[in-house]
Order: structure tokens, then C-alpha cells, then sequence
């Protein structure tokens, strides 16, 4: 039995925020069923249960959305006494939950805190940035509310990093964002580029990121955050977390740089399995929780087919000299539909500019880290 790792969507598509960029709401309105309301108490339990009977060593139980905290407090307590009912491999338990952070008080801190939860918090940045894409029902922004959140955080010692998108317009104002995040001491970042509803050729004007503009943004913030790190000043940033990682012959513990895809275990909240978050479609759904166990979703001919077309790279792309580093990219950037072959990285153009101009870096910072002349910020902080 390895170890297990689901995505839990207790409030299904469910959420109360509108961000102008959400990709699952584009993608759930393509289903058959585009909300499958709340997870009952019956199915909360069978995943627990079954997961946990498959786990050997850890296992990490995300929650996302939608908006999960929806669910109310309650329904997360009854979470934590179903793991420990259930954990009779005595599997380490990791929760993380995804949020918006609006719903979060006093309560649900002392609750994160005491049940060590990692937060991964929603804040593309400072409030005139934010609050361009990130909005609620009634089309207000959402960054006072967030940074109350943020102070509530850390009266209460709850572990938390930073999830924010990367638009064409962010993109150009990375040094602003990259010193906002640093004055706030968010010291575990973790962006994705904002690439549009699913299939498509991007969002509205100034959402959907260009090439040229991601490779301008990570330039700019890996200069920022190498010479942090050189002046003692750790920030964590996934991705170059990751770029480090590699170089010093360790797995990547980001899916996207692993070269393929495993299978996740998203579950929807009727109980419906499937491999990854950004293919939680009719088409690749790979049975339910309710009828199945985890081994027979893990064998499912989807999971099986999903995975191993993955792996299909392209022949430029393993000749490529930065596809050591890249690994093709996450599959929904390489990919023209849901359903499609997979074609070259929407955003090959930024890491062929991009990788090169960091290597000789990254290098000395793997090996600094491998003799243990420096330290990086490899801690697994990130979802």
C-alpha cells in the first residue's frame, strides 16, 4: 500500500467569490452534472475510510473547490474524528484546505491551528491587483476581507502559504508584487498562469497569459528571490523550489515538472473519482467512491489511459535543451481540448527564454544546498 493523496470538493463547484478567470467553473458547466451540491456525511466517510484502509505511511487529504469552507466548520471537525476512527494503518495525516479565506474567523483558526492544517490562502496581490480579477457575487473586491483573513492567520500561528494567478496584465508588474508579498512576509508563494477556460485560447483581454509576458515575470521574480536568498532573506516559490529540486537529483514534488501524470483521487461531492483537478470531466471520471475502493479507481481503465497518455512527449520537446528542466509542463498547457493529444507547451516560448537565463543560478544554488553550504527553502509548504 503506498502513500495516498485525494482532492476533496465538499461544496462541489459551489463558491462565493466570482473570479473573472475561474477555470472550473468553465469546466464543471461542461458536465452533465455542472454542481453536485454538498458532500453528504455518507460520502465524506467512505472516502476517509477507504483511503485510509489504502494508505501506507501518509496520507493527505486536500480540500478544495469551489469555495470548501462553505461546508461550514462542522463538517471539517467531522473529518478529523473520522481520520482518527478510520486510521488504523497509522498513515501520517497531513490536511490542507484551499480557500478564499472570506468565511474564516476566530473559530476556524483555533480549529486549523489545533488540527495542524496547512492554508493555502487566494491573493494574486496588492489590493488594486487583486481586486481586478478577484471580486464577489456583487462584483467587490475582495482584499480587505482577504488581509483580515491574513491577520487572523497569524494571531493564531495557523500555517499558511500564498496561491496566486498570473495574468498578462500581473505579469507586468512583478516587482510590485514580488515586494508586496515580501513587505507582508508571505514566506511560501505558489502561482499559476492563468491560461483561460479549458480548450480555449485564453480569457478576457488582460487575464489570459501571453508567453512573453510569463517569461518576463519569471525573470523578474527569480532575480528577486535568488538575491533574497543569497542575503539570508528565504522566500519559498514553488517552481524554483522545484527547478532545485531536480538539479540536485530529488523527485519533483510538483506534478506538473514530474514528466507525466499519476492519479490524483479528486472527489466531487457525489463521491465521482477522477485523476486531477483540471480533468474532473465526464470523460475521464473514473467511477465513485461509493461503489468502487481505491485500488479499483487506481486500476480504472480512465486512471490507466489517463496516465500513460500523458507520458506522450513530443519529439522536439525531448530534444529540447531545457526539457530536463521543464519535463513538457503540466498536461492541461499542452493540450488543445480536454480530450486532445498532447501538442507543444502553450508557454514553451517563456521557458525557453526563461530557463536557460536562470540555469547557472539554479545550479549554484543546487549546489550550495546539496554540500550543505546554503539553505534552500525545500520545505513541502505548497499544495
Amino acid at each position: 500500500m503506498p502513500p495516498v493523496s485525494v482532492l476533496i470538493k465538499p461544496a462541489s463547484g459551489k463558491c462565493n467569490m466570482s473570479c473573472r478567470y475561474c477555470f472550473y467553473h468553465s469546466l464543471s458547466s461542461g458536465r452533465k452534472t455542472p454542481d453536485f451540491g454538498f458532500m453528504s456525511p455518507e460520502t465524506i466517510e467512505l472516502i476517509v475510510c477507504k483511503a485510509l484502509k489504502f494508505a501506507s505511511g501518509r496520507a493527505t487529504f486536500s480540500f478544495q473547490g469551489g469555495e470548501p469552507t462553505l461546508c461550514g466548520l462542522g463538517f471539517f471537525e467531522s473529518v478529523v474524528e473520522l481520520q482518527k476512527k478510520y486510521n488504523a494503518n497509522n498513515a501520517a495525516v497531513q490536511n490542507c484546505l484551499q480557500t478564499n479565506g472570506l468565511l474564516l474567523d476566530e473559530a476556524w483558526c483555533r480549529f486549523l491551528r489545533a488540527n495542524g492544517f496547512l492554508v493555502g490562502l487566494s491573493l494574486d496581490g496588492y489590493k488594486a491587483l487583486n481586486d481586478l480579477n478577484r471580486v464577489d457575487a456583487a462584483g467587490r473586491g475582495s482584499f480587505d476581507r482577504i488581509m483580515e483573513t491574513v491577520r487572523l492567520l497569524n494571531e493564531y500561528c495557523v500555517d499558511y502559504n500564498i496561491l496566486f494567478v498570473v495574468t498578462d496584465y500581473s505579469a507586468l508588474h512583478s516587482e510590485r508584487l514580488y515586494s508586496f508579498f515580501k513587505a507582508n512576509g508571505f514566506r511560501y508563494l505558489q502561482f499559476i498562469p492563468c491560461i483561460g477556460p479549458p480548450g480555449g485560447s485564453g480569457g478576457k483581454p488582460g487575464e489570459a497569459l501571453s508567453p512573453e509576458n510569463y517569461a518576463l515575470f519569471l525573470k523578474a521574480f527569480f532575480d528577486r528571490w535568488k538575491n533574497d536568498l543569497a542575503s539570508g532573506r528565504e522566500i519559498g516559490i514553488r517552481y524554483f523550489d522545484n527547478l532545485v529540486r531536480i538539479l540536485m537529483g530529488l523527485p519533483p514534488e510538483s506534478c506538473a515538472l514530474a514528466g507525466g501524470c499519476g492519479c490524483q483521487f479528486v472527489f466531487e461531492a457525489d463521491g465521482g473519482a477522477y485523476s486531477c483537478d483540471f480533468y474532473a470531466t465526464d470523460q475521464w471520471r473514473l467511477g465513485d467512491i461509493r461503489r468502487h475502493d481505491m485500488i479499483e479507481l487506481y486500476r480504472s481503465e480512465n486512471a490507466v489511459r489517463f496516465m500513460d497518455s500523458s507520458r506522450q512527449s513530443r519529439r522536439e520537446c525531448v530534444k529540447c535543451r531545457v526539457y530536463a528542466l521543464c519535463r513538457g509542463g503540466c498536461r492541461r498547457d499542452r493540450e488543445d481540448g480536454l480530450a486532445g493529444e498532447a501538442g507543444p507547451n502553450r508557454f514553451c516560448r517563456a521557458y525557453r527564454a526563461f530557463l536557460p537565463y536562470a540555469y547557472p543560478d539554479l545550479v549554484k544554488i543546487a549546489s550550495r544546498a546539496a554540500g550543505g553550504l546554503a539553505r534552500v527553502p525545500m520545505k513541502r509548504r505548497h499544495f
